[in-house]
């Protein structure tokens, strides 16, 4: 259990230095170029394991689920990359946080388990976060919020999915066969969008390809350990890690509203995590 923390631990930090180089391309890549060359990157730092490796190719599900949780990746990747060039930093990542509660409310539904009232309260607690954020602060709900949104559904999505994939294949099998089919879903998405990034454009990416490859094998590997609900609320280290990123970089401030708002989608996604805890260990 303490591994799978640990792992999410990394992969929390290298999320944040992912968000704040979407910021610092400034809007210069279009969101979806910026999948794209992510991916390509990240195929590109797997070659010599691959190499070495080929046994890791072998998977017992079909390229159909492959290609299924490789989609919901890119969409969700696609959402936050364009929620993180438009509206404040913390902000974005705070809307984020709400995927750990759609996670747990997932699983009940997907499942056919009745929801208690420990997880009903962590609904409703995490939305009134939400609506703090967005309904009391001063931009009020903007397409960075919007956006930031539909990112954290997919991303809760992909989560389930995980759970379930990483039950038969490796880690290393999930994060090859995602960065390997997002290269040819997200260059065609990319194509309407397309314009050559410059050579600090391409530094950038190509930086964020190794960040996001890393990224997603820490977090695959923390989810084939422990229980979604453990994994997911370590989530929650990329809003100080952000927050420092954004003041420090683009003077960004934190409203009373983000603060507030945070901590209630934080604690509701902690009850979530607790009642989904006690039914697993029932």
């Amino acid at each position: 259990m303490s591994a799978a923390v640990l792992f999410a631990t990394g992969a929390a930090a290298l999320a944040a230095s992912d968000a704040v180089i979407v910021r610092v391309l400034d809007g210069a890549v279009h969101p979806f170029v910026i999948a794209f060359f992510r991916a390509l990157f990240g195929v590109v730092v797997l070659l010599p394991w691959l190499a070495i490796r080929p046994s890791m190719l072998q998977s017992t599900h079909s390229m159909r689920q492959h290609a299924v949780r490789a989609l919901f990746k890119l969409f969700a990747m696609v959402a936050f990359f364009a929620a993180f060039s438009m509206g404040p930093l913390a902000d974005v990542t705070a809307i984020a946080f709400m995927s750990p509660i759609f996670v747990v409310l997932g699983a009940a539904i997907l499942l056919g388990e009745r929801p208690g009232l420990r997880m009903i309260a962590a609904a409703m607690i995490g939305f009134g976060g939400a609506i703090t954020i967005v309904g009391l602060s001063a931009t009020g709900l903007t397409l960075a919020v919007a956006l930031a949104f539909v990112g954290a559904l997919l991303q809760a999505g992909i989560q389930l999915i995980l759970k379930s994939m990483s039950r038969g294949d490796a880690t290393s099998t999930l994060v090859a066969w995602n960065l390997i089919l997002t290269v040819p879903i997200s260059l065609v998405l990319a194509l309407p969008f397309w314009t050559m990034p410059g050579n600090r454009e391409l530094v950038l990416l190509a930086l964020q390809g190794v960040i996001g490859t890393s990224c997603m094998g820490l977090m695959t590997h923390a989810m084939s350990l422990a229980p979604a609900s453990v994994v997911a609320p370590v989530d929650f280290l990329r809003l100080p890690l952000v927050a420092l990123g954004g003041l420090a970089l683009f003077n960004e401030t934190i409203a009373l509203t983000t603060v507030v708002g945070a901590g209630l989608i934080c604690i509701a996604a902690l009850i979530a995590a607790r009642s989904q805890g006690m039914k697993t260990s029932h």
